[in-house]
Parts: structure tokens; C-alpha cells; sequence
């Protein structure tokens, strides 16, 4: 995925097949955010924010950091739904037959859910660096701080459905519970994503 054109991926997201969907568009999301707040610390270099160079270098390798690792949930995300799929098609004919496919259902959401949750951990990493960098970074290009926020809120909120679309199926409570505490945080991270664009906003039109 990481290599196909963009007309590519589109095409895929398009076609009548279970991946990529939903899930890799929002980690994809997350991968966005963090490149624009790797965009906007390289551009927030000189003298003129020498004060908060450490801070701004810090905040450029973080975003390239979670950059690659967004990437790479969107093509656990895949996979992830290409089992969920191969799951649900295995013969049922028997009762041995209904009890391997069950058991390969679960096993298949549950790492369908898993990695939903790693996005909303990636997206909310990418929030985190947006409102360090917002007031230290180059006012110039301080809209993608905005355009980062809003990438991460999207990774968030798409994350959160796909995160709880397979909490019925999941059979593990241990497991369950996790999950279903990394979607109750979002509320939380959304409002943050939220407040950095309001905070972009007054900036700009003062």
C-alpha cells in the first residue's frame, strides 16, 4: 500500500472488496497529520525559533516517526479485514467444521480491532505534537497545524466505529475491555483536536 499511486489505493478503497476500507483510510489519516507537522517544524527553523529548537526538533522526528508507523497500521488494517474475511468464508457443514470457523471468526476481530486501537494511540500522539507545536512553530504555515489536527481528529473518529464494530464479536474480556477503553478516550482527544483548530483560527484572523 505504502508504494501504490494514489489512483491506485482509490481504486482499491472503491472496489467491491472487504480491504482496504475504512480502517486503513483512518490510520492513512493519522500518517497525513503526522507528515504535516513534520512539514510545519522544518519550516519553523533559524534564529528566529532558535529558543524552541530542541522542542521543534523533537516534535519533527516524533511526526516522522509516527508517520511510517501509520503507515504501517494501514496495512495491518488490510490484512487484518482480508482475515476477517477468510474467516467468515470457511465451511460450516459440520459441527467441528462450525467450532474451527467460530473460533477463527473471533480470533480474526479481534485483530480486526486491535489495530483500530493502535490508530487512535498514533492519532492521539499526533494531537499531542500539534498543540506543542502550534504555539512555537512557524506562524506562516500554522493552517496545517490546524490541517494536522484535523487529520487526526478523523484517524480518532473513524478509529472509534471500527473499534466497536467488533466488540460484540470479540470473546476475550480482557481483550473486550481494552478495546473499549481505547474508544471511550476519544471523546476526550476529539475535544483536544477541536480546540487546536479553534486556536488556528483565532490566530490567524487577528
Amino acid at each position: 500500500m505504502r508504494t501504490d499511486p494514489i489512483e491506485t489505493f482509490l481504486h482499491d478503497l472503491a472496489s467491491r472488496r472487504p480491504a482496504p476500507g475504512g480502517g486503513a483510510t483512518a490510520a492513512l489519516h493519522a500518517a497525513q497529520g503526522a507528515a504535516l507537522l513534520a512539514m510545519v517544524a522544518r519550516y519553523s527553523d533559524g534564529a528566529k525559533y532558535a529558543a524552541h529548537a530542541t522542542e521543534i526538533t523533537e516534535v519533527r522526528d516524533d511526526a516522522d516517526g509516527l508517520r511510517a508507523e501509520a503507515l504501517g497500521l494501514a496495512e495491518q488494517d488490510a490484512a487484518a479485514f482480508g482475515a476477517v474475511g477468510a474467516a467468515y468464508a470457511l465451511p460450516k457443514g459440520t459441527e467441528r467444521e462450525q467450532s474451527d470457523r467460530s473460533r477463527a471468526i473471533a480470533d480474526a476481530l479481534a485483530g480486526a480491532g486491535q489495530v483500530p486501537a493502535l490508530v487512535v494511540e498514533v492519532a492521539a500522539r499526533v494531537v499531542g505534537l500539534a498543540e506543542r507545536l502550534r504555539p512555537i512553530g512557524n506562524p506562516n504555515v500554522v493552517t496545517d497545524v490546524a490541517a494536522a489536527a484535523d487529520a487526526a481528529r478523523a484517524a480518532l473518529s473513524t478509529s472509534r466505529v471500527h473499534v466497536e464494530v467488533n466488540l460484540p464479536g470479540i470473546t476475550d474480556p480482557a481483550l473486550r475491555d481494552e478495546l473499549r477503553a481505547a474508544a471511550d478516550r476519544t471523546d476526550d482527544l476529539l475535544h483536544r483536536a477541536d480546540q487546536i483548530t479553534t486556536a488556528v483560527r483565532e490566530q490567524i484572523q487577528r
